[in-house]
């Protein structure tokens, strides 16, 4: 990875964008190692993961592909000529056509696997489709529209989910409920699905809006790649009104606006080769975002809540390519969304 200056945040070059591009394309089309999480209903799913997921096969797992595949889309709108461009649009073509689309969505059809990738994948399927929906064009279009049956399934089926859920899902990993939120929010901000928005408005303010006194002491687990406490944090500041989210900021994340600020000291990894371990550099990068946004409503206390996302930052942002598989197959992407986040 390019050494840039020690600045507060590193800045997202056509250099950079390259670099962090070669990780996903490294392992887009390599099969093994694969971990699944289908069930088995039948023996005809006892083949290659290429043939019952043609289009997200690669990167070890299902969600990775995924938005190793986003992040393609992210670069390329922003920097079209970057090295190896052709090659991406290429690959992008190969991968996301209609026919591996709707082999991927009968597989989330089937009874057995309904709740396959909830939540974690599908939340950054339609972060996916969000980026090519917004892609001015013509290889963006098309791919929109093969990608599209696999959102509004999605789309559907997290409108059901939160339906039927009772309890908030407060974990460091894939299936914290509010981290897939900001996902799906900002994919139905995007494409005006008025139900979805409502779901979600309705699931949130229902699971958090009573929160206070995040217990931020626990943080983090051993395996997290996400905050609990900031993810929730991230997802009302999308929800609520901004005076009103000051509020209700103020009272879950009190230590954020203390003098000198003592929680959420950055994740530390001894052993990058280790597929559980390493998640927290993840967490690091999810941190950050999290707190660069938090730091935008901070009042006196925006540039301690900003020199902490900075912290984060740097510890682990030089330790995406760290050369081991275990993080290079998908902290690209987690390093591309937090260089790119869009002013919220």
């Amino acid at each position: 990875m390019e050494k840039t200056p020690d600045t507060r945040k590193p800045q997202i070059s056509a250099k950079v964008a390259s670099q962090l591009a070669a990780l996903p394309l490294k392992c887009m089309d390599q099969p093994f190692p694969y971990k699944t999480g289908i069930v088995f209903s039948d023996s005809s799913l006892l083949t290659a993961p290429e043939n019952y997921h043609p289009a997200f096969y690669g990167c070890f797992d299902w969600h990775s592909s995924v938005h190793g595949h986003w992040m393609l889309v992210r670069l390329l709108k922003m920097f079209p000529d970057m090295e190896k461009a052709d090659l991406i649009r290429t690959k992008l073509a190969q991968h996301l056509t209609a026919a591996n689309i709707q082999t991927e969505l009968q597989l989330f059809k089937g009874k057995e696997n309904k709740s396959f990738e909830r939540i974690y994948g599908w939340s950054w399927l339609l972060q996916l489709q969000r980026e090519l929906q917004t892609w001015n064009d013509p290889l963006g279009k098309e791919l929109s529209k093969n990608v599209a049956p696999l959102a509004q399934h999605f789309a559907k089926a997290y409108i059901d989910f939160l339906g039927k859920i009772m309890y908030p899902i407060r974990v460091g990993e894939h299936t914290n409920l509010a981290f897939g939120l900001c996902l799906a929010w900002d994919y139905a901000k995007t494409t005006d699905d008025k139900a979805l928005q409502t779901a979600i408005r309705d699931a949130a303010m229902r699971f958090y809006s009573g929160d206070i006194n995040a217990p931020v002491a626990w943080e983090p687990g051993g395996y997290d790649f996400l905050s609990p406490s900031l993810e929730e944090a991230d997802l009302m500041r999308r929800i609520l009104p901004q005076q009103q989210y000051r509020t209700w900021l103020y009272a879950f994340l009190p230590g954020l606006f203390k003098t000198p600020i003592t929680i959420l000291a950055p994740g530390q990894v001894k052993d990058r080769t280790d597929g559980k371990l390493v998640h927290l550099d993840g967490l690091n990068l999810s941190r950050a975002w999290c707190l660069e946004a938090i730091a935008r409503h901070g009042g006196k206390n925006q540039q301690a809540i900003q020199a902490l996302a900075d912290q984060h930052l740097q510890t682990s942002f030089h330790q995406v390519a760290s050369g081991d598989y275990a993080g290079e197959h998908w902290l690209a992407s987690f390093a591309v969304y937090l260089l790119t986040a869009e002013q919220q």
